[in-house]
């Protein structure tokens, strides 16, 4: 473990600590996601927060690398026709990833060849100035988004002497489940946890946007779906059974923890690889 005051944020280290670090292990952690719709009672930057918190912690407890700025950028697409229905809505209705008709704001999804073109260009820079180690924390679940960094990863790890790594921020034992939903009970509690943690606040996340607990949460009605909304299984009537009424800060400190130990068993994997143990 390294010196806990060491700084790890990229924009605020000069050249010469950037390069020492670089020296000591050439590891960099970018954090990637979008600012997107996520109900009314979370923050927009929900998952671009917890991409770069998952980073910084890992970084932190890894004692080794530094952290590039987060990545303000994701990508999604249409709905197909078997996910309309279970989420609610016509076939042939056009839903692009969380934007439902009832959401207050449209999310900021780019198209996934621009998307892949800056990851892309992000990773080249930080290949040229010679990081051998980059792990990828993506905080958005999007298929295509997750389908164009493992594109990207594959091919910089094929091509050039760079390990390109990444994974989704969330515990495996609850996204391979298919339990994982968007604006539930889950993120409301990662989000309820960071806003005590790392921001010191107890505003940032407004449960009474929400209705009343005697009324039902329907996917379509506030953009806030359960995992199996994204299955051909939606939960009866279509009605979040994770809610995130339920949400507290003690699940989302778990969720966190958890995620840290993926992405430390990722890191340790990755710089084994590369002979940088």
């Amino acid at each position: 473990m390294g010196n806990k005051y060491r700084e790890i944020r990229f924009e605020l280290l000069r050249p010469g600590q950037i390069n020492s670090e670089k020296e000591r292990c050439p590891l960099i952690y970018v954090p990637i996601a979008p600012l997107e719709y996520h109900g009314p009672h979370l923050p927009v930057g929900m998952d671009p927060i917890n991409a770069a918190q998952c980073a910084l912690e890992t970084c932190k407890r890894f004692g080794k690398g530094i952290v590039h700025p987060t990545l303000y950028w994701g990508t999604e697409r249409e709905r197909p026709d078997w996910m309309l229905k279970s989420l609610g809505f016509d076939r042939g209705d056009w839903i692009v990833g969380m934007d439902f008709p009832t959401a207050l704001w449209k999310s900021h999804y780019y198209p996934e060849q621009v998307f892949a073109l800056v990851v892309a260009s992000t990773i080249e820079m930080l290949i040229s100035g010679g990081y051998k180690v980059i792990v990828l924390v993506n905080g958005h679940g999007a298929w295509n988004q997750m389908e164009t960094l493992e594109r990207l990863a594959k091919w910089y790890s094929r091509t050039t002497d760079t390990l390109v790594v990444w994974k989704l921020a969330f515990v495996l034992d609850i996204s391979e489940k298919n339990l994982a939903g968007h604006a539930d009970i889950f993120e409301t509690s990662l989000m309820m946890y960071y806003q005590e943690s790392a921001y010191n606040r107890d505003d940032i996340v407004d449960i009474r946007e929400l209705p009343e607990r005697n009324i039902p949460i329907h996917y379509k009605d506030f953009s806030i779906v359960d995992g199996g909304g994204f299955s051909e299984k939606p939960s009866p009537g279509r009605i979040v059974k994770t809610d995130p009424r339920d949400a507290n800060v003690k699940k989302g400190k778990e969720i966190f923890n958890k995620t840290i130990d993926m992405y430390l068993d990722l890191t340790k994997e990755a710089l084994r690889k590369k002979n940088l143990e």
